[in-house]
């Protein structure tokens, strides 16, 4: 619990009717194109959140010594899509049983990782893990980080909106867009109309 209390803190601002979680899932590339696909998800932005460095930048990020994990910040409507709807496509559209790793990508920053704004958010990410660990839908236990909001730092503009604007690169086309795919497949009714 000390180390937590040293972390950095930064502050939340959610516009009014909207509702805000941190998610990190891996490669923010990954996670930012699949729940910009979603029907009421109003934003989505790429980042870097509960490590222990002041405005990190990617290179640092991605060398795992600062803490953070690569992130997406989702501001969703609540009236729209529900925490619980959210947080079945985080835990359907990547592997959270491997500890710091998604596919080739290892380190802290790969990590899975749910930080909570209230406690609400924390009771129902909590109970949700639970369900799906007793449902054994994963062949291994969730090992998901569940903990308070600390800090976010946006990534550099360059990350943001990278699939969309990059899809042909290779590493959209072996990586991303697999996740993508896999979300139209599992998650059809949750998509909105720009989906294609």
């Amino acid at each position: 619990m000390s180390e937590e209390l040293q972390l950095p803190k930064t502050s939340i601002s959610i516009p009014e009717g909207l509702d805000l979680i941190t998610l990190g899932a891996g490669c923010f590339w990954c996670t930012e194109a699949v729940f910009q696909r979603l029907n009421g998800v109003e934003k989505v932005i790429s980042g870097y959140a509960g490590g222990f460095v002041v405005e990190p930048a990617y290179r640092e990020v991605c060398n795992g010594t600062t803490g953070h994990a690569e992130v997406i910040e989702v501001y969703f409507h609540p009236e729209v899509i529900s925490l619980e709807q959210i947080l079945e496509v985080f835990w359907g559209t990547h592997d959270p049983t491997t500890l710091n790793r998604q596919g080739a990508d290892a380190g802290p920053q790969y990590r899975s990782a749910i930080f909570f704004n209230t406690e609400a958010q924390k009771v129902i990410a909590e109970n949700l893990k639970s369900k799906l660990n007793d449902s054994k839908i994963f062949d291994k236990p969730i090992v998901t980080e569940i903990t308070p909001f600390t800090n976010f730092y946006p990534a550099e503009s360059d990350h943001h909106d990278y699939y969309n604007l990059n899809g042909g690169q290779p590493y959209c086309q072996f990586v991303v867009k697999p996740k993508v795919d896999k979300l139209k497949k599992f998650f059809s009714e949750l998509l909105n109309a720009k989906s294609n």
